[in-house]
């Protein structure tokens, strides 16, 4: 790769400059908001036991294996859509709360059988009172399509916030009180009812729902097609939790589940956002048919530039994290959590590409990937279970390169991105990270004997600095690239190593 490989992008009046308002506060957003949530989780974590955790694991992969049925889909289908009338509005708000209305019936019915599956009674009480998340997705879903159609996150941004201090409130005081795992189950419906009031009001949401769903078969086939993708996508990301339930302990699922969400947090709260704000962004360069290929690779590298670093530092310094944040009683966590984030990098990437095959209107794309997801992994940590948490590890080492080289396979093509040109993009982060890495493993054998936050202190800053400083002096063009992503420069070319 050389500092002059570059080609322009098109005048786009104005359109690069929503784009980095809408991300700015979107992410800029969830990263306050997560700040919020963490300063909550954190004290959370020390109080609850691992067993909390575990039985709260139960109930988030019953309710995410019906969330693929919410409807979220087919409000999705509207910004993508060229024309959306008052009726098309109305079509998509009515199917949303007979889905919803049905999914919350049918959790209500099912909760025993459930909790018997599991062998955990408790677990029917919860999921009975969790179905009330149901009831506020139409005004979740709806106002938020409609927002993103216009590229418009600044009012999601503010009641994401106020969502992360009422859920933050809620789980921290309900936990000081002694409610056990109650207080995981009672945050996210406090902030589902902040979030559907907060999003109506900012969309100001008026429709009426229509229930007679004549002329909205475009709806039903896009939104289909989302739909077994989320199935999909549903079969892949909890069929861990739901093939460790019956043969870990609650004690062994709470210590891998909550391992699992912290190495989630960069790919399951940070990447959201920007997908949110990439899809309707690549809709519009298609419909204006101008190419896709740069914004894609510009993106893919900014995503990698923050997340491979977090995820191999994290790595390294699992053992004084997690000593740090949980105390001892959650040390069975560290080598688990050391071999999640080795994985998460190449997850991050793959994450990122369908907003792109969904923009230009090939879902089938992203069907077929999420469909290899939903056989990879299921079969991966079906072999792996038997080895117990750190089994379902090496289940992820071997199942997300595997989707990552499948999916890429499959959407550079379509987008007409070549594979050199974001090798050369993404090899820079790379053998930065390695010798950051490199730096921190030496560095790390001379403050063993540390306490956990003093090694913390000293490994955190020594490899946030040897990474910035080796793409300083090395790439700097990526560096400014990035940069220029989230601010607001005057309306200049931004250069990219060539997509094809």
């Amino acid at each position: 790769m050389t500092e002059n490989s570059s080609f322009d992008h098109p005048d786009d009046s104005g359109f690069a400059t929503r784009v980095r308002s809408a991300l700015a506060w979107r992410w800029g957003s969830q990263v306050l908001a997560q700040a919020i949530t963490w300063g909550s989780t954190i004290a959370v974590f020390r109080i609850l036991d691992p067993s909390d955790y575990g039985l709260f694991a139960m109930t988030q992969a019953v309710l995410a294996a019906f969330n693929f049925l919410n409807g979220y889909s087919f409000a999705t289908s509207l910004i993508q859509a060229d024309d959306v009338s008052e009726r098309r509005i109305g079509q998509v708000f009515g199917m949303l709360i007979v889905a919803n209305a049905a999914l919350a019936a049918g959790q209500l019915l099912l909760a025993p059988t459930l909790a018997e599956y599991y062998g955990e009674p408790q677990v029917a009480e919860m999921l009975r009172i969790q179905a009330l998340i149901y009831l506020a997705t139409p005004f979740i879903a709806l106002p938020s399509a409609l927002l993103a159609r216009q590229i418009q996150f600044k009012s999601q941004g503010v009641v994401n916030l106020l969502c992360a201090v009422v859920g933050a409130s809620t789980a921290l005081v309900l936990a000081l009180r002694g409610f056990g795992v109650w207080s995981l189950v009672y945050a996210p419906i406090a902030m589902a009812g902040v979030r559907a009031l907060g999003l109506t009001i900012s969309a100001r949401l008026l429709v009426k729902p229509i229930f007679d769903f004549r002329g909205a078969g475009d709806i039903v086939t896009f939104g289909g097609a989302l739909t077994l993708c989320q199935l999909l996508w549903i079969m892949q990301s909890q069929s861990d939790i739901f093939i460790a339930g019956r043969q870990f302990s609650t004690h062994e699922l709470g210590i891998y589940a909550e391992a699992l969400f912290l190495a989630l947090v960069v790919t399951g709260r940070f990447l959201p956002p920007i997908n949110e704000v990439a899809f309707p962004a690549y809709a519009e360069l298609h419909k204006k048919q101008r190419p896709l290929a740069p914004y894609f690779i510009r993106t893919m590298r900014t995503v990698m530039l923050v997340t491979a670093p977090l995820y191999i530092g994290l790595s390294l310094t699992a053992g004084p994290a997690i000593l740090t944040i949980g105390g001892e009683k959650w040390a069975g966590m560290i080598p688990i959590i050391a071999g999640l984030a080795l994985a998460m990098p190449l997850f991050a990437m793959q994450i990122v590409c369908s907003p792109a095959t969904n923009a230009i209107g090939r879902p089938r794309i992203y069907v077929t990937t999420s469909l290899c997801g939903a056989i990879v992994f299921p079969i991966a940590f079906y072999f792996g279970v038997s080895g117990g948490p750190m089994g379902l590890v090496h289940a992820w080492w071997i199942a997300a390169p595997t989707l990552l080289c499948f999916t890429l396979a499959l959407t550079l093509p379509a987008i007409n991105v070549s594979p050199r040109a974001l090798l050369a993009e993404l090899a820079p982060i790379a053998l930065a990270c390695a010798s950051m890495a490199g730096v921190v493993y030496l560095a790390s054998r001379h403050v063993s004997d540390w306490s956990a936050p003093l090694q913390l202190l000293a490994l955190v800053p020594l490899g946030a600095a040897t990474y910035g400083i080796i793409l300083w002096r090395l790439w700097p063009r990526i560096l400014r690239e990035s940069w220029a992503m989230m601010r607001k420069p005057p309306q200049a070319a931004v250069t990219l190593a060539p997509a094809a």
